[in-house]
């Protein structure tokens, strides 16, 4: 949403003074902004009162959690911030479960909040409560207005935090005060220089050169960095003239297509049994925009035991933090991955044996029964629904099943809460997606424990006729945390049975959703073309088996090579 960062920008002209709220309204429009994600209330209902007639489109929500998590997901689509607004106290506390989910997955976004005004603060006023202080630990920055002629200074830093180097949350908390005050401004003001990528060492670049010239099994390990940085050109690029096997984290489902030559699937807890074969084989590692995160890795000191590691990523902090790096890059994805440029000499055997590995261990959809085999369907949609596909997941079973089975052809494809794991995210991020592309086939795939927690934004998707496609798998529990006690509580189902859910067909037609149900495996060809078919929003109701668990899964604490399968 920025032109020129470095560019002297000027204010408005004016002949009279202009209020704060005013002032807010033009920063958002400098930046480009067109779409922002609200609530209105109290402390914030100046900057209510100057949106009306600006270039702006506000999209109403039901909840200030939505509001921040259809931001998160503008923003992972576009890469430019996405905009959330809420008031003070309650509706700046409701933001903070999405604020989090952006800075736990590097999303560019500008929440901005209303505060009681600057005499009552800190007096336990009505509605007052310290975001600044709460929401220290999730953001990238945090501003709080004391002046209303810094607000075009304020602004423009805050979107050049959120979307620089490693992106993320910035917050800007303004008093009632000072969105009311007006002011005389004049004149242009120049906003912040955007700091450089450092360029990658030479030498570092030059050994890891020379050390895939020697691989005899090495492997390409990647994660959310290649969307972070816009680097799927060149991480394709790379995959194809090294020809090196490669597997994906949870974020970073296509960023190679799904369905390429050599990817063999997502690693980790709920990864394929072949990619978690192969990183245990492997002589190199070469891990770019990865974390090393826990849900990869399984017991770290098991993680690639044989394998010297390169690790290239845009966040300097991240090399050496979890697993020590044998060479660390830091820097633009991109400038890297074109000068990676050696080829290993002899690794045919080794690629013969990855793929084979991947044709043997790969997933089967020929389940027994009558019933909806959930893998099988979300396979066949997402097949369907074509390259122009955006799905957007909540979190639990049907999270991995979407991860195992879906075929995404780009990052942006797959919407996905990873580091936070919000129950909730799908139908927010749905909005959020529609909004950013409005011609993509938006899909969001709930279970029937995340819908409920924000089913509200039905009415928003109804507001606005989004024509955002729902599948709801429904097993009755909380299916994610029913398997975890299976599996490791000695069966003791505590708290995971949602037999008393409502008919969800019944609730979506209330808000004025089409809707439909479905039980058995007959019906699932007719379900996908009346989605994808269907001009305005659907939700499909399938109900699923509550015995179905998600295969493979490596205990807490375990190896990778230590996968639990479906038994017999």
């Amino acid at each position: 949403m920025r032109g020129n960062a470095s560019a002297v920008q000027p204010l408005r002209p004016q002949a009279e003074p202009v209020s704060g709220a005013r002032l807010v309204v033009e920063a958002l429009e400098r930046e480009g902004v067109t779409h922002v994600f609200g609530y209105p209330g109290g402390a914030i209902m100046p900057v209510y009162d100057a949106l009306p007639g600006s270039g702006l489109t506000h999209i109403l929500v039901r909840h200030e959690q939505a509001a921040a998590l259809a931001a998160d997901a503008y923003g992972r689509v576009t890469g430019k911030p996405g905009v959330c607004i809420a008031t003070s106290g309650p509706g700046a506390t409701n933001l903070v479960t999405g604020i989090a989910n952006a800075f736990m997955d590097s999303v560019p976004m500008v929440a901005i909040t209303g505060q009681v005004a600057s005499p009552l603060m800190g007096t336990d006023a009505f509605q007052e409560v310290d975001i600044f202080g709460i929401t220290l630990p999730i953001v990238k920055h945090s501003y709080l207005i004391r002046r209303t002629e810094d607000i075009p200074v304020v602004f423009a830093e805050a979107f050049a935090l959120a979307q620089s180097g490693r992106p993320g949350p910035v917050l800007i908390d303004l008093p009632k005060d000072m969105g009311q005050q007006k002011v005389h401004l004049s004149g242009n003001f120049e906003p912040p220089a955007v700091a450089g990528v450092p360029a990658p060492d030479a030498a570092a670049i030059a050994l890891a050169n020379q050390w895939i010239a020697e691989a005899k099994t090495p492997i390409l390990y990647f994660g959310g960095g290649i969307a972070i940085a816009r680097a799927e050109r060149a991480l394709r690029e790379f995959a194809a003239r090294s020809g090196i096997p490669s597997v994906a984290t949870l974020k970073g489902l296509g960023a190679l297509p799904t369905d390429a030559p050599g990817f063999l699937g997502m690693l980790g807890m709920h990864g394929t049994r072949a990619a978690n074969t192969a990183i245990d084989g492997a002589d190199l590692l070469i891990c770019v925009g990865a974390r090393f995160d826990d849900r990869a890795t399984g017991k770290l000191d098991t993680f690639a035991p044989r394998a010297r590691v390169i690790h290239v990523d845009g966040d300097p902090a991240e090399i050496g933090k979890l697993r020590a790096a044998d060479i660390g890059i830091a820097g633009d994805l991109n400038a890297v991955l074109d000068r990676l440029t050696a080829r290993p000499a002899d690794i045919g055997e080794w690629q013969r044996t990855c793929a084979d590995n991947r044709e043997a261990w790969q997933f089967r959809y020929d389940a027994p029964g009558t019933g909806i085999y959930a893998p099988a369907l979300l396979k066949q949609l997402s097949e369907a629904a074509g390259d122009k596909l955006i799905m957007t997941c909540d979190v639990g079973q049907h999270q991995m099943w979407v991860a195992q089975h879906c075929r995404f052809t780009r990052p942006q494809a797959h919407l996905t809460s990873a580091g936070l794991g919000t129950m909730g995210y799908g139908i927010p991020a749905g909005i959020g997606a529609l909004l950013a592309e409005p011609e993509a086939t938006v899909i969001t795939v709930s279970g029937d424990g995340s819908i409920m927690m924000n089913i509200h934004e039905l009415a928003t998707i109804r507001r606005y006729r989004l024509p955002l496609k729902i599948l709801l798998l429904d097993n009755s529990a909380l299916g994610m945390v029913r398997q975890w006690q299976e599996l490791f509580f000695e069966g003791n189902f505590s708290e995971v049975d949602l037999y008393d859910n409502p008919d969800f067909a019944e609730v979506a037609r209330a808000f004025g959703i089409e809707a439909f149900t479905i039980d058995y495996r007959s019906e699932v060809p007719g379900a996908i073309e009346r989605l994808l078919r269907t001009e305005g929003p659907i939700l499909c109701h399938a109900r699923i088996d509550p015995r179905e668990n998600v295969w493979p899964l490596v205990p807490p604490n375990s190896s990778n090579m230590n996968m639990m399968e479906k038994r017999p």
